[in-house]
Protein backbone atom coordinates (compact mmCIF):
# COMPACT_ATOMS: atom_id res chain seq x y z
CA UNK A 1 0.00 0.00 0.00
CA UNK A 2 1.55 3.66 -1.11
CA UNK A 3 1.95 5.82 1.65
CA UNK A 4 1.09 9.33 1.95
CA UNK A 5 3.43 11.97 1.72
CA UNK A 6 3.10 13.07 5.30
CA UNK A 7 4.00 9.54 7.06
CA UNK A 8 7.43 9.06 4.88
CA UNK A 9 10.10 9.71 7.72
CA UNK A 10 13.82 10.45 6.80
CA UNK A 11 16.02 7.46 6.31
CA UNK A 12 19.43 7.39 9.04
CA UNK A 13 22.18 8.95 7.21
CA UNK A 14 24.45 6.50 5.84
CA UNK A 15 28.51 7.47 5.02
CA UNK A 16 29.68 8.55 1.98
CA UNK A 17 31.92 5.64 1.35
CA UNK A 18 32.94 3.14 -0.04
CA UNK A 19 30.56 3.45 -2.94
CA UNK A 20 31.31 7.12 -3.56
CA UNK A 21 34.29 7.26 -6.32
CA UNK A 22 31.40 4.23 -7.95
CA UNK A 23 28.87 6.66 -8.24
CA UNK A 24 30.34 10.14 -8.83
CA UNK A 25 33.82 9.28 -10.82
CA UNK A 26 33.93 6.35 -12.39
CA UNK A 27 36.66 6.83 -14.83
CA UNK A 28 38.39 6.97 -11.44
CA UNK A 29 37.04 4.12 -10.15
CA UNK A 30 37.63 1.80 -13.18
CA UNK A 31 34.44 1.55 -14.44
CA UNK A 32 34.80 3.43 -18.16
CA UNK A 33 31.42 3.92 -20.93
CA UNK A 34 29.49 5.96 -18.24
CA UNK A 35 31.26 9.75 -19.20
CA UNK A 36 33.63 10.29 -21.05
CA UNK A 37 35.79 11.74 -18.63
CA UNK A 38 34.49 11.85 -15.03
CA UNK A 39 32.54 15.05 -14.16
CA UNK A 40 34.24 18.37 -12.89
CA UNK A 41 37.46 17.23 -14.09
CA UNK A 42 38.01 20.00 -16.17
CA UNK A 43 37.38 23.41 -15.28
CA UNK A 44 39.00 25.77 -18.23
CA UNK A 45 40.06 25.78 -21.18
CA UNK A 46 41.85 27.61 -23.74
CA UNK A 47 39.82 30.65 -23.60
CA UNK A 48 39.12 31.14 -19.86
CA UNK A 49 39.80 34.21 -18.78
CA UNK A 50 41.54 35.24 -15.75
CA UNK A 51 44.91 34.40 -14.18
CA UNK A 52 45.66 30.43 -14.39
CA UNK A 53 46.62 28.66 -11.05
CA UNK A 54 47.07 25.44 -9.44
CA UNK A 55 45.04 24.45 -6.09
CA UNK A 56 46.16 21.26 -4.36
CA UNK A 57 44.16 20.15 -1.55
CA UNK A 58 44.63 17.61 1.14
CA UNK A 59 41.88 16.27 3.90
CA UNK A 60 43.74 15.07 6.76
CA UNK A 61 42.85 13.10 9.59
CA UNK A 62 42.86 13.75 13.52
CA UNK A 63 45.96 11.44 13.39
CA UNK A 64 47.90 13.92 10.89
CA UNK A 65 47.57 11.33 7.88
CA UNK A 66 45.98 12.26 4.26
CA UNK A 67 43.04 10.71 3.91
CA UNK A 68 43.32 8.49 0.57
CA UNK A 69 39.87 8.20 -0.36
CA UNK A 70 38.21 11.91 -0.41
CA UNK A 71 36.25 13.27 -3.40
CA UNK A 72 36.11 16.98 -3.15
CA UNK A 73 34.04 19.80 -4.95
CA UNK A 74 34.79 23.39 -5.17
CA UNK A 75 32.71 26.28 -6.32
CA UNK A 76 34.11 29.42 -7.49
CA UNK A 77 33.33 32.57 -9.53
CA UNK A 78 35.15 33.58 -12.07
CA UNK A 79 37.68 35.87 -12.74
CA UNK A 80 34.90 38.85 -12.91
CA UNK A 81 33.23 37.83 -9.98
CA UNK A 82 30.24 36.59 -11.27
CA UNK A 83 28.71 32.58 -10.49
CA UNK A 84 28.16 30.43 -13.33
CA UNK A 85 24.41 30.15 -11.94
CA UNK A 86 21.10 31.49 -13.21
CA UNK A 87 20.68 32.87 -10.10
CA UNK A 88 23.28 35.12 -10.64
CA UNK A 89 22.06 37.99 -11.83
CA UNK A 90 24.37 40.49 -11.88
CA UNK A 91 25.99 39.75 -15.54
CA UNK A 92 27.04 36.95 -17.72
CA UNK A 93 29.56 34.38 -16.47
CA UNK A 94 32.59 33.53 -18.75
CA UNK A 95 31.15 31.05 -20.37
CA UNK A 96 34.27 29.41 -20.89
CA UNK A 97 35.03 28.68 -17.26
CA UNK A 98 32.38 26.39 -15.26
CA UNK A 99 32.73 27.78 -12.08
CA UNK A 100 32.66 24.40 -10.76
CA UNK A 101 35.29 21.01 -9.84
CA UNK A 102 35.06 17.97 -8.69
CA UNK A 103 38.52 15.25 -7.76
CA UNK A 104 38.82 12.17 -5.82
CA UNK A 105 42.21 12.09 -3.60
CA UNK A 106 44.85 10.61 -5.09
CA UNK A 107 44.78 7.34 -3.46
CA UNK A 108 48.52 6.68 -2.65
CA UNK A 109 49.57 10.51 -1.89
CA UNK A 110 46.00 11.85 -0.55
CA UNK A 111 46.14 14.97 -2.83
CA UNK A 112 44.47 16.64 -5.78
CA UNK A 113 45.22 19.26 -7.98
CA UNK A 114 42.47 21.45 -9.36
CA UNK A 115 43.45 23.66 -12.63
CA UNK A 116 41.31 26.57 -12.78
CA UNK A 117 41.57 30.60 -12.34
CA UNK A 118 41.68 32.96 -9.44
CA UNK A 119 38.17 33.75 -8.85
CA UNK A 120 36.92 38.00 -8.58
CA UNK A 121 35.47 39.30 -5.30
CA UNK A 122 31.85 38.62 -5.25
CA UNK A 123 29.50 41.02 -2.71
CA UNK A 124 28.30 39.53 0.34
CA UNK A 125 24.36 39.76 1.32
CA UNK A 126 24.60 43.32 2.37
CA UNK A 127 26.94 44.55 -0.65
CA UNK A 128 30.44 44.46 0.96
CA UNK A 129 32.76 42.77 -0.99
CA UNK A 130 33.99 39.61 -0.18
CA UNK A 131 37.47 38.22 -0.97
CA UNK A 132 38.22 35.75 -3.75
CA UNK A 133 37.64 32.19 -2.15
CA UNK A 134 36.48 28.93 -3.19
CA UNK A 135 33.79 27.07 -1.42
CA UNK A 136 34.81 23.62 -0.58
CA UNK A 137 33.05 20.75 -0.08
CA UNK A 138 34.37 17.32 0.90
CA UNK A 139 33.05 13.71 1.18
CA UNK A 140 34.94 10.54 2.41
CA UNK A 141 34.16 7.07 3.95
CA UNK A 142 33.30 7.74 7.37
CA UNK A 143 31.23 11.24 6.86
CA UNK A 144 27.96 11.24 7.16
CA UNK A 145 27.15 14.70 5.71
CA UNK A 146 29.36 16.58 3.45
CA UNK A 147 31.60 19.47 5.41
CA UNK A 148 31.71 22.40 3.74
CA UNK A 149 34.22 25.05 4.04
CA UNK A 150 36.17 27.79 2.02
CA UNK A 151 39.95 28.51 0.66
CA UNK A 152 41.06 32.50 0.61
CA UNK A 153 44.30 32.92 -1.01
CA UNK A 154 47.39 33.97 1.19
CA UNK A 155 48.48 37.17 -1.36
CA UNK A 156 45.30 38.70 -1.01
CA UNK A 157 45.99 39.80 2.75
CA UNK A 158 43.83 43.43 2.17
CA UNK A 159 40.73 41.74 0.89
CA UNK A 160 40.87 38.92 3.56
CA UNK A 161 41.06 41.68 6.47
CA UNK A 162 38.02 42.93 5.43
CA UNK A 163 36.14 39.88 4.24
CA UNK A 164 32.78 39.76 6.08
CA UNK A 165 32.55 36.04 6.50
CA UNK A 166 36.26 35.80 7.88
CA UNK A 167 35.27 38.83 10.01
CA UNK A 168 32.75 36.63 11.84
CA UNK A 169 34.88 34.10 13.36
CA UNK A 170 35.46 34.74 16.97
CA UNK A 171 38.55 32.69 17.12
CA UNK A 172 40.91 34.44 15.27
CA UNK A 173 43.89 32.32 15.71
CA UNK A 174 41.31 29.60 13.40
CA UNK A 175 41.40 32.51 10.68
CA UNK A 176 44.33 30.70 9.31
CA UNK A 177 43.13 27.67 8.55
CA UNK A 178 40.97 29.31 5.58
CA UNK A 179 44.06 30.62 3.91
CA UNK A 180 46.52 28.65 1.32
CA UNK A 181 49.92 29.67 0.95
CA UNK A 182 51.04 30.49 -2.44
CA UNK A 183 54.03 28.57 -4.06
CA UNK A 184 54.37 29.98 -7.77
CA UNK A 185 51.27 29.27 -9.27
CA UNK A 186 50.32 26.72 -6.38
CA UNK A 187 47.81 27.27 -3.57
CA UNK A 188 48.20 24.49 -1.17
CA UNK A 189 45.24 23.94 0.76
CA UNK A 190 45.21 21.26 3.51
CA UNK A 191 41.97 20.70 5.31
CA UNK A 192 41.70 19.26 8.83
CA UNK A 193 39.15 17.51 10.09
CA UNK A 194 40.37 17.70 13.92
CA UNK A 195 42.83 18.10 16.54
CA UNK A 196 44.28 21.81 17.07
CA UNK A 197 44.82 22.95 13.36
CA UNK A 198 40.80 21.84 12.57
CA UNK A 199 39.80 23.40 10.01
CA UNK A 200 36.48 25.98 9.62
CA UNK A 201 33.62 24.42 8.63
CA UNK A 202 30.45 25.81 7.68
CA UNK A 203 26.94 25.02 8.05
CA UNK A 204 25.14 25.89 5.28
Amino acid sequence: MVQGLSRLKESASQTAGPYVHIGLTPNFAGISGVYERDLGTAMVNDKTRGERIRVNIRVIDGAGSPLKDALVEIWQADAAGIYNSPSDLRGSADPNFTGWGRLPTDMTTGECMFETIKPGRVPFFDGRKMAPHLTVWIVARGINIGLHTRMYFSDEETANAEDPVLMRIEQRERVSTLVAPRDGDIYKFDIHLQGINETVFFDI
